[in-house]
């Protein structure tokens, strides 16, 4: 200590010295003299004093550019990490790429699903159109000759891409293409083009071409559902006022236990006609009994065409025709003829009530629905038409896993795979075997065999079809389906050239139904 207050004194002295000349320097002599060490003099004390001055000076250099770089370190150290929080995240969940903004305002979710279909009718052998009298729509050659035939092979019946997300939170949006089709691909159409605004919970608006939900089999999606097309019934109602691509704005909303669905809409994006048609859709839904593994839905719902589309300038008197027409194919569209077709009727409107009814008991799921269809005819004084169907098909989750609900579209859902299928792991996904059986009625007063129609009539045919099936879901993304249906056609010719000139057309009461079996395989993968 008292070699440092000594060096600090000398220190002093040397500057007085420079700056006041010699009578200082002698002060410092004298100052010195006790501390100064012998043999050294007084010169080099002072340039001794000079170089420590020099080099503290350099030390304190040192430790400012350390600090500033130290300051320096930290900020970039945070500005790298503000700039990764800025930065968008991306996820891929379930297979399914997710790109969502720093704020959390923003998303898209890409989404893709590809069924690929393979299926054998078992017929018996083809005649001739003049001894065959099996035939499919009315006024249509090719399905005459397919329907004794129907065609074996493969169809992608659906190759969807697109994308999903929100805007600004409260906004979201669905844009979605298919590259499928019934019996044979198409070049592409809108399923999906639509905004939803969110912001006021419960409800939800929608505008756009969307899937209305028009009953219990068309709120489960067909990647979930239990076969590979809904029931005949199901599907005919579907296309009323609902189906893939439809133009309409709906209102959604949902609870736990219930949710409601209403919708005007127009046409699909792929119908031409010279004024639209004008449909309703309104659903209600509700679950009476919920447990922890157990549940008992109700519903009810109504499609309504309330103008049907026409066909030409309304001109007065009697205005352009506006037909409507109920005619589906087997449940199964790798060759897509339709068995049973009620032809054109001139309607000024049509009506669909459905009720519906499911259960779930932990891994075994049971659904079934009934619809009453009501035609009204136009400027006619024959009698309006009726017709209907209904289904009841089941599910039992062989592995365990029981089928989901969504409330938010009051129908059910895939299991999900908690053990994906693994050799290594001895795990083998989910396994579900399903059955179904289903009835559509498109005759109205028919008749009996070999009489001709009364001017009511219409002998559109009745369906029956038993479906059995084993369903495997090796991983939440892929899914594999096989199926066995026996199909039961029931249907009498209405004569004339009903299905076309000459042969085309069996003799009025001719039965031109069939009985086949369908054996098919699906190929999924989506996310």
């Amino acid at each position: 200590m008292a070699a440092h207050q000594t060096r600090l004194f000398a220190r002093t002295v040397a500057v007085a010295t420079l700056l006041c000349g010699a009578a200082p320097a002698a002060m410092a002599q004298q100052a010195t003299a006790s501390a100064q060490p012998v043999g050294i003099s007084q010169e080099q004390l002072l340039a001794l004093v000079g170089r420590l001055d020099a080099l503290e000076k350099r030390n304190e250099e040192l430790e400012a550019q350390i600090l500033d770089l130290k300051a320096a370190t930290a900020g970039s150290d945070q500005a790298i990490r503000d700039q990764a929080a800025a930065q968008p995240t991306i996820n891929l969940g379930n297979g399914r790429p997710t790109f969502t903004s720093a704020d959390g305002q923003f998303t898209a979710s890409l989404r893709g699903i590809i069924q690929l279909d393979a299926a054998q009718y078992d017929q018996r052998r083809a005649g001739t159109l003049a001894a065959d009298f099996r035939r499919g729509s009315l006024g249509d050659a090719t399905e005459a000759d397919r329907a004794r035939d129907l065609g074996d092979g493969a169809n992608f019946r659906r190759v969807r891409f697109g994308v999903e997300g929100t805007a600004s939170g409260d906004w979201n949006y669905n844009l979605l293409f298919d590259f499928g089709g019934s019996g044979v691909e198409e070049a592409g159409k809108i399923t999906n083009a639509y905004v939803e605004y969110a912001g006021f919970q419960p409800l939800r608006l929608r505008v756009g071409a969307f899937s209305p939900i028009t009953g219990l089999e068309d709120a489960t999606s067909n990647t979930a559902s239990l076969f590979p097309e809904r029931a005949a019934v199901t599907e005919l109602v579907r296309g009323f006022a609902g189906g893939d691509g439809r133009t309409g704005a709906a209102v959604l909303a949902n609870g736990d236990r219930w949710s409601v669905f209403g919708a005007v809409t127009g046409a699909t994006v792929t119908t031409t006609a010279f004024d639209e048609q004008l449909g309703v859709i309104g659903r209600v839904t509700y679950l009476p009994i919920k447990g922890q593994d157990y549940l008992v839905h109700v519903g009810a719902s109504a499609n309504l065409i309330v103008n049907p589309a026409t066909t030409g300038p309304n001109v007065a008197p009697t205005g352009a025709a506006s037909p409507v027409r109920l005619r589906e194919r087997p449940e199964m569209r790798v060759d897509g003829t339709r068995l049973v077709d009620t032809g054109n009727i001139d309607a000024d409107g049509l009506r669909a009530y459905g009720l519906e009814l499911g259960a779930q008991l932990k891994a075994f799921t049971l659904q079934a629905e009934h619809f009453w269809i009501d035609v009204e005819r136009r400027n006619s004084v024959l009698a309006d038409p009726s017709f209907g169907g209904w289904y009841v098909q089941g599910a039992w989750t062989l592995t365990g896993q029981p089928r989901r609900y969504n409330a938010a579209n009051g129908g059910f859902d895939v299991p999900r795979v908690g053990k994906p299928f693994s050799l290594k792991a001895r795990t083998w996904g989910v396994w579900e075997l399903a059955a179904r059986y289903s009835e559509l009625d498109l005759d109205y007063r028919a008749g009996v065999a070999g009489t001709v129609p009364s001017a009511s009539s219409v002998r559109g045919g009745e369906q029956q079809i038993f479906t059995i099936g084993l369903n495997w879901y090796p991983n939440n993304n892929v899914r594999f389906l096989a199926d066995y249906q026996r199909v039961d056609v029931d249907r009498l010719s209405p004569g004339g050239t009903a299905f076309g000139a000459g042969a085309l057309t069996p003799p009025a009461g001719a039965q031109v139904g069939q009985d086949l079996n369908i054996w098919s395989f699906r190929t999924q993968y989506a996310f």
